[in-house]
């Protein structure tokens, strides 16, 4: 097989050779925020040093330890209690003041000190194991000791300061309570008006207690919901007026 082309014509033309069109350049879409987020991050000077330094003087040229924290000048020091210690003990040969001379025998009346003096009264101390571990016996509540206070079986002072404020507030409601008697404004229920108001209320409780008994159970509708729900109350006004009457024998109406 002949690996040359055959002759031809058209091999003699001037052919311009076909360039491959490249595709157009990758460009990102974050390329922008990239950028920012990396100069936000830049900051001047940080590790190249100043941009522009004054360089030493050959007169200040650097010298021995020359780049070292000066220390702070030496000051004397002076305790705060100072002035209240006492004297410092004279020495073996410093002759005492003026000649004078001590006869106490210190040595004697130390004894004598030590003989007279109380003895030391031990902390009460109880042991619970054999090993003998001892603890304090005041802190753990065998000992009696609320027992022995001053205070103990007296009034305390709260209930002697309730005491008080309880008759000056009655004091001044008994005052009160005169001057509107005085005034014609008020006037006290007699014992009668008192039982004939208890006993209407009473009645008038069980009248309306069997009607709400009779009630229906099932409340389908609005009308006996209300129904039910206002004779709740009324039951409820009813006992609340019967419960104070009850507890206050003395009542003030006004006129």
């Amino acid at each position: 097989m002949n690996s040359f082309q055959d002759p031809s014509i058209y091999n003699l033309l001037i052919v311009e050779e076909s360039k491959e069109k490249r595709p157009p350049r990758y460009k990102s879409k974050f390329q922008r925020s990239v950028r920012d987020e990396y100069e936000a991050g830049i900051e001047g000077n940080k590790t190249m040093g100043p941009a522009k330094m004054c360089p030493p003087r050959p007169q200040n040229h650097l010298i021995k330890h020359g780049k070292e924290p000066l220390l702070a000048q030496k000051q004397s020091f002076h305790y705060p209690d100072e002035e209240r210690k006492k004297p410092a003990v004279p020495k073996n040969g410093d002759l005492p003041l003026m000649g004078l001379r001590t006869t106490e025998n210190i040595m004697c009346a130390n004894a004598v000190k030590n003989v007279l003096s109380l003895p030391k009264i031990p902390a009460k101390r109880y042991v619970d194991t054999r090993r003998g571990d001892a603890h304090d016996l005041l802190q753990s509540g065998c000992e009696p000791v609320y027992v022995h206070k001053k205070e103990y079986g007296e009034v305390p002072v709260y209930i002697t300061r309730r005491k008080e404020e309880l008759t000056r507030a009655k004091d001044e409601y008994d005052k009160y309570v005169a001057e509107k008697f005085q005034a014609g404004a008020m006037r006290q229920l007699t014992d009668l008006e008192h039982q004939t108001i208890l006993e209407g209320l009473k009645t008038n409780w069980e009248d309306l207690l069997d009607r709400y008994q009779s009630l229906s159970v099932v409340t389908d509708t609005l009308g006996r919901k209300y129904r039910k729900e206002r004779m709740e109350n009324q039951l409820k006004q009813l006992e609340r007026d019967i419960e104070l009457l009850e507890k206050h024998k003395i009542v003030y109406v006004e006129n």
